[in-house]
């Protein structure tokens, strides 16, 4: 390759990576448990990844996790967050399989030390953009105390509240 061609791959790597959007948020405690973390978020073109570190979860435990339709997080059992986020009015269930809520992420599983990580990408949700039925912003992450059983409508029998995150 030429010096030419050379730079111009490097110009094009560089506004490939430019393009992406990366927003990190913390996980508060609820409900007086310690739950603690992180959500990344990033987008690239019409892709958004979901990178989710959970810490001080029930060691061993199932712990389902859903986008709420409120970012509010201000209540001390996360109950500020809403219900599932759900803007095409589907039943809950599993992500991938059949019918379910835009915010069904699924379960965590924690290990020995109480440590889960949830990553996954879709083309269903997007970082400020105008289309009310993919945006996040606005909505929240809510950890359950429980695992989701993905039948149980439309809460998916999750039980209480240990995490939240507001996604702005």
């Amino acid at each position: 390759m030429n010096k030419t061609t050379l730079s111009l791959a490097g110009i094009l790597a560089l506004l490939l990576t430019s393009c992406a959007t990366t927003k990190t948020y913390t996980i508060e405690s609820k409900s007086n448990s310690e739950v603690q973390g992180t959500a990344m978020f990033t987008q690239k073109g019409n892709t958004v990844e979901l990178d989710m570190n959970v810490l001080k979860l029930n060691p061993n435990g199932v712990h389902a996790a859903h986008i709420h339709e409120n970012g509010d997080c201000s209540a001390p059992d996360g109950s500020s967050a809403g219900g599932h986020w759900n803007p095409t009015s589907h039943d809950h269930g599993k992500w991938g399989m059949g019918e379910h809520h835009t915010g069904d992420l699924g379960n965590l599983k924690a290990n020995a030390q109480g440590t889960s990580r949830l990553v996954m990408k879709t083309d269903k949700w997007c970082l400020g953009c105008s289309d009310p039925s993919k945006n996040l912003y606005g909505k929240s992450i809510i950890i359950h105390a429980q695992a989701d059983d993905f039948k149980t409508q439309p809460t998916g029998n999750a039980g209480g509240r240990v995490g939240c995150v507001v996604i702005k």
